[in-house]
This record gives structure tokens, sequence and C-alpha cells, in this order.
């Protein structure tokens, strides 16, 4: 039987139904439900921005442009946390998300109406699974061009990483006491900084390495009789 997953609103409907019945304190169970779904909108608006900045351009940076998109983006994360600039250059706009335990820097292109190009000339990604020396059984799915080698892919990753942490945002990441490693540097680099470099984040955690099994004719039999 093929397994589905929970969408965010069936999610949040069976947290609503269990947590009465895992506490009696009403009051309790009312802010857990707030506080995950608080959550979850947040994870889903930093999905929305992740691909705005990487699919998605603005027209122009004229000061009605730039305002829309000030205002989009304090809609979802809050007026006094959102930090709109746009780019010495014309080229792109700078965007700072500052959450409770991060700061999110990203940018957005700007891409004037009939520039578009042909959606098919575009490069499709294929898999990128990256793992590090002192760690090989776990990997971090990312994604490269199809026409960017692996090993092309490789020294563009450990080039961006060394640039990530001399940045502005880098820098202050680094003043705030977080960790000079890959895994945050994954987690925080601006997904704009990896498509420039051809290569695309999937997942921001890694996954452990999984090695296939041979099934004994018990265990093949048994699962013939559930099938």
């Amino acid at each position: 039987m093929k397994a589905t997953g929970l969408n965010d609103a069936q999610f949040l409907d069976l947290l609503q139904k269990v947590l009465p019945e895992a506490t009696s304190d009403t009051r309790l169970a009312a802010k857990i439900y707030d506080r995950v779904a608080q959550e979850v909108r947040l994870i889903n608006n930093l999905k929305s921005l992740e691909k705005l900045c990487t699919e998605g351009a603005l027209p122009n940076l004229e000061p009605d442009t730039v305002a829309e998109l000030q205002s989009r983006l304090e809609t979802n994360f809050g007026q006094a946390n959102v930090v709109v600039k746009p780019s010495e250059k014309g080229d792109a706009a700078s965007v700072e998300i500052v959450l409770p335990d991060r700061t999110i820097t990203n940018r957005v292109k700007v891409q004037p109406p009939g520039e578009e190009g042909d959606d098919e000339a575009k490069v499709p990604f294929v898999p990128f699974p990256v793992a590090l020396p002192e760690d090989p059984d776990l990997l971090w799915v990312l994604a490269r061009r199809e026409d960017l080698a692996p090993e092309e892919a490789t020294r563009a990753l450990v080039l961006l990483e060394e640039e990530f942490w001399e940045t502005k945002a880098g820098q202050k990441l680094l003043r705030d006491k977080v960790e000079k490693n890959f895994a945050e540097f994954i987690a925080r680099v601006p997904a704009a900084a990896l498509a420039d470099h051809g290569l695309k984040r999937h997942y921001k955690a890694p996954e452990p390495r999984q090695t296939l099994r041979r099934l004994v004719p018990a265990e093949q039999a048994e699962l013939s009789a559930l099938s």
C-alpha cells in the first residue's frame, strides 16, 4: 500500500484533535497549537521566498515595485523584520529577514518583461549528493545543473562556502557565535547564490546513506502475502 503524507491543514487538524486528549490544560493546548501553526506558516513562507529568489524575478527596481515586494514580505514575516534594498548594479534586490533564531539573506533578480528567455532552453537539474570526508555516511541531497560536471560542482560548492563566510551575513553569523561548518553554511547560504553557481538545495539537513539488503526467501514470501 502506498503511504501518503499529511498536508499542513490535515496535520494541524490532527494536532487540534489530539492535544485535548494529551493534556487537560486547555490554555496549554491552545498555546502549543498556536505556536506549531505559527511555525508551519513560517516554514511555508520561507519556502515561498526561496522559490521567488530562485525562479522568480522583479520587472524593475522602481520604487513602487520595491515597495510592493517589501509589503508582501512584511505580510509574511512582520514589518519590523524585513529589509529590501536595490543593488547598486540594478540587477537585483537584496532581501534580509530577521527571525528570532537566525537572519535569512537572499536576493531577487531583475528581469524586464520580454527577457525571460526560452523555458525549453533551461538546463535541468540532476541529483548531486554531497558527503564530508569526516562522515561519508551522511549525505546532503543537493542538485547541480546537468551541464555542470560533478567535479566542477564540487569546486564551486567549496569556493562558495569560503566566500559565504567572508560576506557581511557570514561575518555576522560568526560574531553571533554560529559554528563555522558545512551544515550551517548549507542551511543559511542564499538560494540565489547557489543558483548562480549552478547548484540547488533540496534539503538543509543530511540524510543517512542507505544500503540495500537482499531479502531472504522467508521475507519475500511474507511481503508477497501482505501485498
